[in-house]
């Protein structure tokens, strides 16, 4: 049976070209394309009618063909690992930059688009922002120099797939960080090595610092730390300058609850020039850096697998109208097909899979870790807000309007004291509500991690207690010992992170 062989190789080969996706529109066409090549070859009539008895064969053989596509397309999805790797620190210290430069790097941008970005950053008088013009797209974020929204990029290496998430730094920008943030499996915190940045980006008030804290809380494990600006005149290579930042940086990571140790890794770059990233610095250059480079120290990070079969769960983070209502988010639990019936919480409304897309890609399936659009037929766009959550129909998210947390409150504004009736906004994965602290319910010790007996009406900075939290309307949430994503949150009021917590009963 060539002709069955011929469509088994087309498959696997378009399986390839599609970063292991089969398309199965492009396998179709080819399978068309080739069987018509099959019986245009053939010039004796006698041979032509045999011809069409294989051509029929290899259709009812489509069936099995597929399925091999299938395992392939498993097999393939699960070579390639996908991670978010989220960009954050202070405002100006080159997360832009360095996101644009691996994706040149990577070769996702040509020379002439450099080029012509190099003349738009030159116009505006801007000459070293022409890289950040690859993450920030909008013109805004061009005049003013800063990252509003979280820009989205994708690129691959050897073995993993990744997802740039470029977060904003200022801190009128706050909400649009946590979002980034909370789809991310690895950091990467950008502190600028050039004299006064560093100290700015750290000093109280500075966006290092509460991006560290925040990364942390909304499940950041593992966090590159980059120190970059390093060619700059100030400090061109230093390693004095170097040591300085990272002894300051660790014991800083560890009052946030890094082990600095297993998560964390430090390494010393260029973001404008591209100097140890996608190669090690050349010794000439920096001859005291004997550690890894930005792309190799990526490839090695390695994060807890989730689990393929369990209950499906998928944030909404956006919404919009393509042929049908499309949602966009990343899958924290589960898998999903085309042809699945979820539902969408907390409305309940049940919705069928019509297509699913990884980056531009059409697949048939998709697993845990995958930030996917997705088609569903069942819901209107408008019906649909993000923090809403696909879940599947056998074990769908809780959804609550109250619920059991330990908080650890960070810094009240103006000393203010944290009792019943405190508000502040919940930023829970793509949620941003509204809340109130009903009942203060028992005080942890810090030291013995256990209740304390005293009864407690109000607490103060740096306390860790276990309270009930309210909301206006009900919201999807799970356990923090169920699902560690969808279970932790930041509590913020006027601009400023005020608590973390975990949801503990719901």
């Amino acid at each position: 049976m060539d002709i069955e062989e011929d469509i088994r190789a087309l498959q696997l080969d378009s399986a390839e070209d599609n970063n292991g996706v089969v398309n199965p529109e492009n396998a179709k066409l080819e399978e068309v394309e080739k069987s018509d090549k099959m019986v245009e070859v053939v010039s004796d009539p006698k041979e032509e009618v045999q011809a069409q008895p294989v051509q029929t064969e290899a259709k009812v053989k489509d069936k099995e063909v597929s399925s091999v596509g299938d395992k392939e397309e498993e097999e393939e999805l699960n070579r390639k690992r996908h991670l978010n790797v989220v960009f954050i620190g202070h405002v100006d210290a080159g997360k832009s930059t360095t996101g644009g430069q691996i994706l040149f790097l990577s070769g996702q941008v040509d020379e002439r688009t450099i080029q012509k970005y190099e003349k738009e950053a030159k116009d505006k008088s801007r000459e070293s922002w022409y890289m950040a013009y690859i993450m920030d797209t909008n013109e805004e974020e061009r005049v003013k120099g800063k990252t509003v929204e979280v820009g989205r990029a994708y690129f691959e290496t050897e073995t993993t797939r990744f997802t740039i998430l470029d977060a904003p730094g200022h801190k009128s920008y706050v909400p649009n960080m946590i979002s980034g943030a909370s789809q991310a499996d690895i950091g990467v915190l950008v502190i600028s090595a050039r004299k006064g940045e560093f100290e700015t980006g750290y000093e109280r008030g500075g966006q290092t610092r509460e991006h560290v804290q925040l990364a942390k809380t909304l499940g950041v494990a593992k966090l590159l730390v980059v120190v970059n600006k390093m060619d700059d005149p100030t400090v061109k290579w230093s390693k004095e300058r170097y040591d300085e930042i990272e002894g300051k940086m660790i014991p800083f990571l560890k009052s946030s609850g890094y082990n600095v140790k297993k998560d964390v890794l430090f390494l010393p770059l260029s973001g404008l020039v591209g100097l140890n990233m996608k190669t090690r610095v050349d010794k000439s250059v920096c001859s005291w850096w004997n550690g890894p480079c930005l792309f190799e120290a990526l490839d090695a990070v390695e994060i807890p697998l989730r689990d393929p079969k369990g209950p499906f769960r998928m944030p909404i983070i956006d919404k919009f109208k393509d042929m049908g209502t499309v949602v966009m988010g990343k899958v924290e639990s589960g898998s999903v097909r085309e042809g699945d019936s979820l539902l969408v919480m907390p409305n309940k409304v049940p919705v069928k899979v019509q297509a699913v897309f990884i980056d531009e890609d059409r697949v048939k399936r998709a697993g845990p870790g995958e930030n996917l659009r997705i088609r569903i037929s069942g819901v209107e766009e408008e019906d649909i807000v993000s923090g809403f959550v696909l879940s599947s129909v056998s074990n769908p998210i809780p959804a609550v309007t109250e619920f059991v947390a330990q908080l650890q409150i960070l810094e009240l504004l103006d000393n203010a004291i944290f009792t019943a009736g405190y508000k502040a906004v919940l930023h829970i994965h793509s949620i941003v509500e509204e809340c109130e602290i009903v009942e203060l319910l028992q005080q942890i010790d810090p030291r013995t991690k256990k209740p304390m007996k005293k009864k407690i009406l109000f607490v103060k900075n740096g306390a860790v207690v276990v309270c009930r939290v309210q909301v206006i309307s009900s919201i999807c949430i799970e356990k923090f010992s169920d699902f560690p994503q969808l279970g932790r949150f930041t509590l913020r009021t006027e601009g400023k992170t005020v608590a973390v917590g975990k949801v503990t009963g719901v």
